[in-house]
């Protein structure tokens, strides 16, 4: 009986699967995408997202536990030295599968198996989908509409009477100051002059009065 044994065998012994698998995550760290059916895909995504996991910490004990998995250089160079930079944000999900046509003659699950962060098509698709999404347009919609109205009331509001009076009534009133005091500056100084020989002539009997004396 085969209770509680949850993995794929995929009809192969434990050898041959391990090195299937193997190669399989080579073959997807250094081309970043590759085609297989789906019950292989399922087995490789539960191999290689440890493996990504290990390579976030680059020490040379790391390199050597995943070099042990892979066993092939160019692969462990490229995770640690790429894949890891764009991939290494994420908390878990490094890999996505997209289901494709049966094949022909046996009709098995065909799909595509790769890093999420290399589809760019896709990241630019979600990227548009964030730009305009619902509540957004709400929004838009919402400050356009008050806008609208702000813009209406501003046309529809009558001009105040008084708020035009004042301006009009500024330039005669600076003119008639300014003729007031050109008008009050002769007869000050006459007044002035007034005084002046006042002064002058009680001056001149004091002189002679002291003279007197």
């Amino acid at each position: 009986m085969r209770h509680n044994k949850k993995f794929n065998h995929l009809g192969r012994t434990s050898s041959h699967r391990k090195a299937l698998l193997s190669n399989m995550a080579s073959s997807l760290i250094l081309h970043k995408r590759i085609n297989t059916t789906v019950a292989k895909a399922k087995a490789l995504k539960m191999y290689i997202e440890p493996l990504v996991t290990k390579a976030k910490d680059d020490t040379t004990h790391s390199r050597r536990i995943v070099f042990s998995y892979l066993e092939n250089k160019e692969a462990v160079a490229e995770l640690f030295r790429d894949v890891i930079v764009k991939v290494g944000d994420r908390p878990g999900g490094y890999t996505r599968i997209l289901r494709t046509e049966s094949r022909l003659g046996d009709n098995a699950d065909m799909c595509i198996i790769e890093f999420v962060d290399y589809n760019e098509a896709m990241l630019e698709a979600k990227d548009s989908k964030k730009k305009t999404s619902r509540r957004s347009r709400a929004k838009t919609k919402a400050t356009a509409s008050i806008t609208e109205t702000a813009k209406t009331e501003k046309s529809s509001k009558p001009v105040a009477v008084a708020e035009i009076e004042p301006i009009a009534e500024a330039k005669p009133i600076a003119e008639e100051v300014v003729e007031d005091v050109v008008e009050e500056t002769p007869e000050v100084k006459a007044e002035n002059t007034e005084i002046t020989d006042v002064d002058e002539k009680a001056s001149e009997g004091e002189t002679t009065e002291d003279n007197k004396e």
